[in-house]
């Protein structure tokens, strides 16, 4: 077995161990409730938010925030449709997710490289909500991964690409 078949089967294992575990209504409503926090339109409402409550930082906020997502989406996208990973939910094993998803493919996370996104502006702009958001990106994350929709390395590529893009995004903003 090479190391993709083995990264892949330890990927399988972990995605059944944290659904045997999450398969309660109180984390399946949770799970749900958290996953939409990341379905990106709360991050724009925010991002205004925040530049209209506080016009400086807030302001500079929303511009790397825009930069930022106007990477990460196409990377995504870019990511997604060319690796073609199946869903574990669209595996012929008997498996149903939790929702339907918008679509096939699984890696990476969209919904966790948006979260990561966010985190990591906060925790460049705002501190002291560094840990807040890092948390609440790891929820929206995970979330995913106990709806039955994602494995744990789409979860972890989809926080690599958020937090990359958030940097990059950071980067050329303070360069205009």
């Amino acid at each position: 077995m090479n190391r993709l078949q083995k990264l892949n089967a330890f990927d399988a294992r972990a995605f059944y161990w944290f659904n045997g575990y999450g398969r309660s209504i109180p984390v399946m409503t949770s799970s749900r409730w958290i996953s939409r926090l990341g379905d990106g339109s709360l991050y724009l409402l925010l991002g205004v938010a925040l530049a209209l409550w506080e016009p400086e930082d807030g302001l500079a906020f929303l511009q790397a925030g825009l930069t930022a997502y106007a990477l990460e989406l196409p990377l995504y996208l870019l990511l997604k449709n060319t690796i073609r990973r199946d869903r574990p939910c669209h595996l012929d094993d008997g498996f149903k997710a939790a929702i339907e998803p918008s679509d096939k493919f699984s890696f990476p996370s969209g919904h966790a490289a948006a979260a990561f996104v966010f985190a990591t502006l906060l925790a460049e702009f705002y501190p002291s909500l560094a840990a807040l958001g890092f948390v609440m990106a790891a929820l929206v994350g995970g979330s995913r991964v106990m709806l039955g929709v994602h494995y744990p390395t789409d979860i972890l590529a989809g926080a690599l690409l958020g937090m990359s893009a958030a940097l990059l995004g950071i980067g050329l903003w303070e360069a205009f």
